[in-house]
């Protein structure tokens, strides 16, 4: 898919948000509980870190929020469902950096188009992507892996959470950006990636901090680097890959919640009122500071203009590292 240049990115999101008459007003919303469709597994970060707010979205809003983890084809399969889903406010799900920026650069047709298909609500959080390694992997540090790589050209495995995911297409970049050959082993998500990292199976895995965090704080594997240009706040300690001889390396991860195109502006307005009251609450910052990420509570506009930029970024990456999905 060609880059999307930004006045036909925001153009295109804004028809979404006007798109199709209103058949509800926010005074009739939320009448059931809200689905909330999140295109991975359990266990990774982006159920974890949607979960650090649904609950209190959902007592703003006086309804339970259900999350509905829809797996498959790195994340599209849900996104897809999502956008066929009716336009009500009662279905919203999990806007990701890997299903709307880099799934429509990555699949000749991934089903949906993120200009048009969806109504951004908001930003939920930013939060960077980790290298790490099992224990007993000999490399300490990004450099050492770097040298053990090209020592063993095409012996050394990644581990990502599926073709076409954030954690796939950096895993690219990081050979592409090094010089060095390596075997990507795709998973149904974060989660299984990971404990396959732990049980040895696979030395190394490119995945979002707030699912390898504790796995590393326990010794089950090792923390190599982040993917961010700064630090994280939640391991200080670890150095990006920027600092260990890759420069410019970045690979930022961004959570929001997205809507069907058609969703009325007024019910919109209404989720994204209740997500930025949750972000600014302490009881959802701590929970999301605990997980490395960082609250963007900001309105549906900002949004759609910050995806573009990640829509553009990663067109560069996708077709600078050669990966391709079909």
């Amino acid at each position: 898919m060609p880059n999307i240049g930004r006045r036909a990115f925001v153009a295109g999101s804004a028809a979404a948000l006007l798109a199709r008459p209103n058949r509800a007003s926010a005074q009739d919303f939320a009448t059931r509980p809200v689905t909330l469709i999140v295109p991975f597994p359990p266990g990774g970060s982006t159920t974890i870190v949607v979960r650090a707010v649904s609950d209190k979205i959902g007592e703003l809003l006086g309804q339970q929020i259900v999350i509905d983890n829809r797996a498959g084809a790195g994340g599209t399969v849900g996104t897809r469902a999502l956008a066929k889903s009716d336009p009500d406010g009662h279905t919203i799900g999990l806007g990701y950096t890997g299903t709307l920026a880099i799934g429509p650069n990555l699949y000749s047709n991934v089903g949906y188009d993120p200009r048009k298909d969806f109504a951004p609500i908001g930003l939920i959080a930013t939060a960077p992507n980790t290298l790490v390694v099992h224990p007993g992997f000999p490399a300490k540090t990004v450099q050492g892996l770097i040298a053990y790589a090209k020592a063993n050209p095409g012996k050394v495995s990644f581990g990502s959470a599926g073709v076409g995911t954030v954690s796939h297409v950096c895993g690219e970049y990081f050979a592409g950006a090094t010089g060095i050959k390596l075997v990507h082993i795709p998973y149904k998500g974060t989660g299984p990636a990971l404990q396959d990292v732990i049980g040895g199976h696979i030395p190394v895995a490119f995945a979002p901090i707030p699912a390898t965090y504790e796995n590393a704080k326990a010794g089950t594997m090792r923390m190599l680097a982040v993917t961010s240009l700064k630090r994280s706040t939640l391991a200080p300690e670890i150095p990006t890959i920027a600092e260990q001889g890759v420069p410019g390396f970045e690979a930022v991860l961004r959570y929001a919640l997205i809507a069907p195109a058609g969703t009325p502006r007024p019910i919109v307005d209404k989720i994204n009122k209740a997500l930025n009251a949750a972000l600014v609450s302490d009881e959802v910052r701590k929970r999301l500071a605990l997980d490395g990420a960082e609250p963007g509570p900001g309105t549906p506009e900002q949004y759609a203009a910050d995806l573009d930029k990640e829509v553009t970024l990663w067109a560069k990456v996708v077709k600078e590292s050669g990966a391709r999905a079909d």
